[in-house]
């Protein structure tokens, strides 16, 4: 059972579903599972579930988080009404907490869901009176279709596949699937769905298992819970996101912050996607090919470009027993096939899958095991050789892929590639940073001016870090940090995208860790000025917080994006950031709280402590680690590792 101090009830898992402010769903689930089950509004958004919108097209087994264009899952819906049109769900009636959800619908139909890591638990109780029915859509996506099939199993068991596009409509994946209702019933179609119509009274109880093997692994992996009735899976559920919660404990704070930390500590552990079902540890490759994972889980799901800068890094703080397995399933896409974006042989919904090298190289020198590194260099050369460079953003990031190879390549005591790799990540980054970067004018300002992706040039201007020391060469310190305050001072900051969140740390290794502090204090609690959006600067500008405790939680178009944000604020909040991804450190920040506690492998804890802070806002004094003060705002990751404590000294206060 639940401890009386559970932090489930501090997530708020309806924060960011509402209209563009997250793309985020209520969905039932486990950490890492294969199953996210909700209803889905009609008209929907992204990930199916919208707040704003009660009117509901179904309930499907899947969906990823965040991940902006129209989504992808939505798979296997069912509608328990008899010709579902203008089915609404009851606002008032609605709740959710990790692992369940439950509503009453506007029909008098009552849902619970809850979840495995591959099955959907749906249970439906139907006022007395009401025909017991379900509207099955075996061909629902959020994407298009390639393929859909089904077949009657028995009077009571479907089986079939579903194969669909994932996110922005590239490549695909197929899914097997196994639908077992607790009642028998009758099937008879009804216009592009299956009509199931139970003579027994309600509730009826539907589990979908779904499998990237085969209809009868999925059939399995039903059987593996099916003596567990809904209120012990919905425990088992609860119980294993109680693991995940507790492994960050923090004091003080208020409401609101306590909830955008655990609901944002949540989000980040909802993938990649543990996938591996069959017997023998068996999974589809992306090469079509069946294979075999060899002391590890097989995972999937990857949106890189979004998460490789700040979720990993914190995966590899929160559950490190499940990144070497994680790194290795990535790993294997060297040698199976490896797109920048999904390929036509995916097992489970997915994105995208850039700067897989620099995550990599940044989980190995933190201590995450990847036996299959080397097998994966090939691939990782090739991938380099062959990186696109048409547009200044592109060059940016490929130097980063170059930079990260480098030190790939020392690790793999390969010296000489270390060394080519190095001059060519090096040479990319200075001719296009002097040519398109060094000299501000007029055009910084324009989102998407010279073919950039998502940001402007002043945002790029930032965007790889591990070359900072060549920016201060060519610009001179002073002078960067003048113009990086300037960046700052006229809202040239993006928090809705990716390509300039890291950029308030870089006062700290310019040597104004208060303006650090004070731009990450005012992002985490206080309203600002946005100019821009995920894709083009907003019509008015956008003035309010960049985080907020309700469904509408994000900036207007800022994605969720598959755990980024939430990993950023987990971060930021806790008072450290992964500032370059490859270096096995964290830059240190005046922490949110006033105390928080990482329960760290083999019983050791490192703890994050204010001393003697009466504001929030209140200046930095020192920084002690273990009562030895440290000589910059930056720690090791080994040193968080092995346990201790980390203290922030305030101006003013009382130790």
């Amino acid at each position: 059972m639940l401890s009386a101090q559970s932090l489930l009830p501090e997530v708020n898992l309806f924060l960011g579903t509402s209209g563009d402010h997250g793309q985020l769903a209520p969905a039932a689930n486990v950490p890492f599972g294969m199953v996210q089950v909700c209803p889905d509004s009609h008209p929907r958004q992204h990930a199916g579930y919208d707040y704003a919108v009660p009117t509901i097209s179904g309930i499907s087994v899947n969906r990823l988080s965040g991940v902006g264009g129209q989504g992808c899952g939505g798979n296997l819906s069912l509608m328990p009404d008899t010709a579902g049109v203008d089915v609404r769900i009851v606002k008032s009636t609605e709740k959710a907490q990790p692992g369940y959800y439950h509503a009453k619908l506007s029909n008098g139909v009552n849902i619970e869901l809850t979840a495995t890591r591959t099955t959907a638990v749906e249970r439906f109780t139907w006022q007395p009176g009401l025909q017991p029915v379900l509207l099955f859509a075996p061909a629902s996506a959020f994407e298009r279709v390639f393929h859909s099939d089904y077949q009657t199993l028995s009077s009571n068991e479907i089986g079939g596949t579903i194969a669909a596009a994932n996110t922005c409509g590239n490549g695909r994946y197929t899914l097997y699937y196994y639908l077992h209702t607790d009642v028998p019933f009758h099937l008879e179609p009804a216009g592009n769905r299956q009509k199931l119509t139970f003579t027994e009274d309600s509730p009826v109880e539907v589990r979908i298992a779904v499998s990237p093997l085969s209809i009868e692994d999925a059939r399995r992996c039903f059987l593996e819970t099916s003596e567990n009735d809904f209120q012990t899976i919905r425990q088992q559920a609860a119980e294993a996101w109680e693991s995940i919660l507790s492994r960050v404990e923090i004091k003080g704070g208020d409401k609101d912050e306590r909830t955008l930390f655990y609901t944002s500590l949540f989000r980040t552990c909802q993938s990649p996607l543990q996938v591996t079902t069959g017997k023998n540890g068996e999974y589809p490759g992306t090469d079509g090919k069946l294979h075999r994972a060899e002391g590890f889980d097989y995972y999937s799901s990857w949106s890189l470009w979004d998460t490789y800068r700040t979720k990993f890094p914190l995966l590899t703080l929160i559950v490190p027993e499940r990144m070497s397995d994680m790194m290795q399933s990535l790993a294997v896409l060297y040698t199976t096939g490896k797109r920048d974006w999904s390929t036509d042989a995916e097992c489970v919904p997915t994105v995208r899958t850039e700067h897989a090298i620099a995550l990599l190289l940044d989980s190995r020198l933190k201590g995450i095991e990847i036996p299959n590194l080397a097998e994966a260099y090939a691939g990782m050369k090739h991938e380099v050789a062959n990186l696109p460079l048409k547009s200044p953003d592109q060059c940016m990031e490929a130097s980063t892929d170059l930079w990260a190879l480098s030190r790939v390549a020392d690790l793999l005591d390969k010296p000489a590639d270390a060394a080519l790799y190095r001059r060519k990540g090096d040479s990319l980054f200075c001719t296009v940073w002097d040519r398109e970067f060094r000299y501000v004018d007029s055009t910084y300002t324009r989102m998407r001016q010279n073919g950039l992706y998502q940001g402007t040039r002043w945002q790029y201007r930032w965007a790889a870090p591990q070359f900072l020391p060549q920016m201060i060469e060519r610009v001179g310190k002073d002078s960067l940090e003048a113009q990086l305050t300037t960046f700052f001072a006229q809202n040239l900051y993006n928090q809705g995208n990716e390509p300039d969140i890291h950029v308030p740390y870089l006062f700290n290794r310019l040597g104004s860790p208060g303006k650090t502090q004070q731009t990450i204090f005012q992002l985490l609690t206080q309203p600002m000025t946005h100019i821009y959006g995920g894709n083009a600067e907003y019509a008015s500008p956008y003035i309010g917080k960049a985080f907020k405790n309700a469904p509408e939680a994000y900036c207007p178009e800022m994605d969720e994006d598959d755990g980024a944000m939430s990993a950023w604020y987990v971060f930021s909040a806790m008072g450290l950031y992964p500032l370059i991804v490859g270096e096995p450190s964290y830059e240190l920040v005046s922490p949110l709280f006033d105390e928080t506690v990482l329960h760290l492998p083999a019983g050791k804890r490192f703890v994050i402590r204010t001393v003697g802070r009466e504001t929030k806002e209140q200046p930095v004094l020192e920084i002690r680690l273990n009562n030895r003060k440290l000589s910059d705002y930056r720690i090791s990751h080994h040193d968080i590792a092995k346990g201790g404590v980390l203290e922030f000294i305030y101006c003013g206060g009382n130790e």
